[in-house]
């Protein structure tokens, strides 16, 4: 079975700190992720409106509900100033 396959576990924005994101993943990058990250940080910013973010950590596939404040060349910032690595992320759901 795939990562992807996976049901991802529900985890609190605080606690993605705590994940480890030191393996190096090399998947096929959604190519409406830039698009969704965009949209979602005008969103967060403009609305503060919470989006569902799956992402992947060194374990298994996640899945965090937050809003994105900013994004970077390789993170994007989430409420309460933390930061999840772009390359992890598999999709953005509204």
């Amino acid at each position: 079975m795939k990562a992807y396959d996976q049901i991802p576990q529900l985890v609190e924005k605080e606690l993605i700190p705590t994940l480890s994101f030191k393996d190096i993943i090399i998947s096929d990058r959604n190519p409406e992720l830039e698009h969704q990250i965009e949209q979602a940080v005008r969103l967060g910013n403009a609305y503060h409106s919470k989006v569902s973010i799956v992402f992947m950590d060194d374990i298994g596939l996640k899945r965090v509900e937050t809003t994105i404040w900013a994004k970077g060349e390789k993170f994007i910032c989430l409420k309460g100033g933390i930061w999840l690595p772009i390359a992890r992320i598999i999709s953005i759901n509204f």
